[in-house]
């Protein structure tokens, strides 16, 4: 028998003679049969071998890219792969093989992108197109290098029932969503991402399955009734017969990594994802991603979204932690929605004063250890001398969006000159940003929560969920069906921001603070920062600082009022940078205007005259060089 040239071993892979092995998990079953279906109608059945722990496998050469097939258990029904890498016919029918071996990759030069250089765009495949295929996407690959990110995060891509979902539904784990366009269509667009400069990071969902179309149980105890999730039953990683369990997620990850040329994964959740053992399933996703990134010779990030304030996430296994690279930062959002939106409801209840946004760029977390009135408990951990490069921030997400009951974006929330303040406090934060598509020219067409369950009584329960989970988060207006198409369409971003002033001003504004990210020195840097509310006289004054704040760095003045504030005085030789407020971004600054007084709302950002770079991008009808101070600020 020949050998893979992956080291993934569950579902079909090819093998060094061109053979085609399949390997599954079925301890429930005493036998397995393989079934392959024929183009004329037809079944050959072919017994698989039994091997120990539950495993059954069986290699056929002559194996045709597409070839149907299925598992027969005991002979008492036939059930689509758990590992299949393809579901043409969706997610209750035949699984398809996939010769990922045969794709022929241009990206032998690519070297992925590391934490320090990451900026990050969120997208839903479905809802960021028109057409809502990952093809398409591709399209679109030089709007955001011209924007500035370096990545996009796609949310999740494994199969689900229907046409329409966020992904967080799932069921076949390994297989690209059919209605996005298949397995070939993601490596199609990591390859031209790559092409492009662009590193791709996939959400994949480890804390539970969708609950229409998963068939795992039939399999073996891939569940377990210790734990449960908001969303269903969660993974046995910790239980009897859980090795199988722990191998399906580990080979899952090296499917993306390896076959994918994914640069990495950002698992949904993680607070939902129960391990007691000794060794927790999270260290073993970042050892798998290591092993990947060792063999092909460029990063395999390893990203958690997690609600707990667990620095341990990421701090370095020596020191007690899994190692992952970063972790998603709620409280740096709610700090900043908070304050400028006034919402105090569900978790905004521990957050709403300014001195909370100067917690979150100081020290990381705001509930840190500290009593939270949201979980009448104390929450979450200091994160210590963790470099903020391991933290990802945003203004929005897909959920922040969503879970609200008319999925508002933020720009429909706030006044222009407080939306340009809060980007800035977000893409100038010591931490990685995140921009959810759409977001960056001001999009104002709703992301909805929205589902295409089959089973008509599941999406009943959906849409009864739906309302009852907005409403614990405070909100009692009506709710959009999620099984209607309208709801999906009425999510796809409308892509119009080149032919609409005050769009392409904002586009701009985003696009300068990505620029600034690569090329002040200052903001490279992840561990020198400081905040304070300017005392006494000017207490709704924020500054806050890159770098060492007696050394070479920039200070950020916010104005956190609706009134002109005087601006705080700083270092000699300190010269206007940036201004939330300059027309190039639908601001009121008038040229040769005085910068010892703030603008309301306005975000001033000063540093060594240097680092001027924007002064030769002004147009007429911005601020040119003579509005630009030299030497000393106004301030």
């Amino acid at each position: 028998m020949g050998r893979s040239q992956f080291l993934r071993q569950i579902g079909p892979h090819a093998l060094e003679d061109g053979s085609v092995r399949w390997r599954v998990w079925a301890p429930n079953a005493y036998h397995v049969d393989l079934v392959l279906y024929t183009a004329a109608g037809g079944q050959e059945i072919i017994p698989m071998s039994a091997e120990e722990h539950g495993y059954f496998s069986v290699s056929l050469a002559n194996i045709s890219e597409g070839q149907a097939y299925a598992y027969r258990l005991d002979d008492q029904g036939t059930y689509p792969d758990p590992a299949s890498l393809w579901q043409p016919w969706g997610v209750h029918n035949p699984s398809a093989v996939v010769r990922t071996e045969r794709f022929s990759w241009t990206d032998q030069n690519w070297r992925g992108v590391s934490c320090t250089n990451l900026a990050i765009y969120e997208l839903h495949c479905g809802t960021f197109t028109e057409s809502g295929k990952l093809d398409a996407i591709i399209d679109r690959l030089p709007d955001l290098v011209d924007l500035g990110v370096t990545a996009i995060e796609l949310m999740p891509v494994a199969q689900f029932p229907g046409e329409r979902n966020w992904g967080y539904d799932g069921v076949h784990l390994y297989a690209v969503q059919n209605s996005y366009g298949g397995p070939w269509a993601l490596a199609r667009l990591v390859d031209a991402c790559h092409a492009h400069g662009l590193a791709v990071i996939l959400d994949v969902v480890y804390n539970h399955l969708g609950p229409e179309g998963n068939y795992l149980e039939r399999f073996g105890p891939y569940f377990t009734d210790r734990y449960r999730t908001p969303w269903g039953p969660a993974f046995n990683y910790d239980g009897p017969d859980s090795d199988g369990v722990r191998q399906f997620v580990c080979d899952n990850v090296r499917l993306w990594l390896e076959e994918y040329h994914l640069d990495g994964l950002r698992l949904d959740a993680v607070h939902a994802i129960y391990d007691m053992t000794a060794q927790h399933i999270l260290t073993d996703i970042r050892r798998v991603a290591e092993e990947a990134a060792a063999r092909r010779g460029w990063p395999a990030l390893v990203i958690a979204e997690s609600n707990l304030n667990d620095p341990r996430l990421v701090r370095e296994e020596c020191l007690g932690g899994y190692g992952l690279h970063a972790v998603w930062n709620d409280d740096y959002h709610h700090a900043l929605h908070a304050y400028y939106t006034g919402e105090r409801q569900a978790y905004c209840v521990d957050f709403g004063k300014p001195e909370h946004i100067v917690k979150a760029w100081r020290e990381t977390y705001v509930l840190d250890g500290i009593y939270s009135h949201y979980r009448r408990r104390r929450h979450g951990a200091p994160v210590g001398d963790v470099s903020g490069e391991r933290f990802i921030v945003y203004l929005q997400n897909h959920d922040l969006v969503a879970n609200r009951a008319r999925a508002e974006r933020l720009i429909q929330l706030l006044p222009p000159p407080v939306y340009r303040q809060a980007i800035c406090l977000v893409l100038a934060a010591p931490y990685i940003p995140l921009l959810f598509m759409g977001e960056e020219y001001g999009e104002d067409r709703p992301f909805y929560f929205f589902t295409s369950f089959e089973d008509r009584r599941l999406a009943e329960q959906i849409r009864e969920g739906r309302r009852k989970e907005l409403a614990r988060l405070g909100w009692v207006a009506e709710v959009p069906d999620p099984q209607a198409v309208e709801t999906f369409l009425a999510s796809k971003i409308s892509w119009r921001w080149s032919e609409i002033k005050g769009r392409a001003q904002l586009r701009q504004l985003y696009k300068d603070l990505l620029q600034c990210r690569k090329v002040w020195p200052a903001w490279r840097d992840f561990t020198s920062r400081d905040a304070e509310l300017v005392p006494s006289a000017h207490p709704q004054v924020l500054q806050l600082w890159r770098g060492p704040r007696q050394g070479v760095s920039t200070r950020i003045v916010c104005n956190l009022t609706h009134q002109p504030q005087p601006c705080p005085v700083g270092q000699k030789n300190e010269a206007v940078l940036l201004s939330s407020e300059w027309p190039r971004y639908g601001g009121a600054r008038a040229p040769d205007s005085d910068y010892t007084i703030l603008l309301p709302w306005e975000c001033l950002i000063l540093g060594p005259s240097e680092w001027r770079w924007l002064e030769t991008h002004q147009t007429e009808s911005s601020p040119g060089d003579s509005n630009q101070p030299d030497g000393e600020s106004g301030g």
